[in-house]
């Protein structure tokens, strides 16, 4: 068994980490001179995706008292998507959405979407420890345009389940330098009607129409 002495044992203690994170990531020297996705179809390749939650979320708007529209945003989504750029009329799509880590700009009203249910009542919204809502396609109908696509499928918001249609836009696809995988990504708008899932409090004042803005990339692992 070798032994170092101690000082060299402190440093190579304070340079394993340091070490580790050069491997973990390039240098600024190593770095492309140009994004490595673009909006090329044909560096999208067939199989199955998962979606990046740090760089997936989905934000919405609502009109308040007719005056205008605050803004609200829902990150760290989940899911998955089948695709096949041969036929992307078969894509399968499976999206988790946490509503329980919903935010807005202002603390008070972040804390009154997730206010807990007075005792033997209902929630205004969300209310604390809301279960996460679930996307599921069942039908992919690709645009004329060869980069859009309309998705149906069933919303499943607030324990209620609904049929939900988005709208979906390729943006760009390519080898992540960082990991290595095949990424794809898309952006997509959609709009509910939030008293269709339980959700109406103080609608029409509140408008009950929510606009969906939604951004999304999915690696292949």
């Amino acid at each position: 068994m070798i032994r170092f002495p101690r000082a060299a044992r402190t440093v190579l203690t304070l340079a394993l980490p340091l070490s580790l994170t050069a491997l973990a990531a390039p240098s600024l020297s190593q770095l492309p001179s140009t994004p490595p996705g673009t909006l090329d179809k044909t560096r999208v390749t067939a199989g199955t995706y998962t979606v990046d939650a740090t760089h997936s979320m989905i934000g919405w708007r609502v009109n308040h008292l007719g005056f205008n529209d605050y803004f609200g945003l829902i990150g760290q989504l989940g899911g998955s998507m089948t695709f096949d750029p041969a036929n992307p009329a078969a894509t399968k799509l499976t999206a988790t959405i946490p509503v329980s880590k919903v935010i807005t700009v202002d603390p008070a009203l972040t804390a009154h979407l997730t206010k807990p249910a007075p005792e033997g009542g209902k929630a205004d919204f969300f209310g604390a420890n809301a279960a996460d809502a679930t996307f599921v396609s069942t039908r992919v109908l690709p645009g004329g345009d060869g980069v859009s696509a309309q998705v149906e499928g069933n919303l499943t918001l607030n324990g209620v389940t609904k049929p939900a249609t988005f709208t979906a836009h390729f943006t760009g696809a390519g080898t992540n330098f960082f990991n290595k995988a095949a990424t794809v990504g898309f952006e997509g708008e959609a709009a509910i009607k939030r008293s269709e899932f339980g959700l109406g409090f103080f609608a029409p004042l509140v408008a009950d129409d929510v606009k969906l803005q939604i951004t999304i990339a999915f690696e292949k692992k």
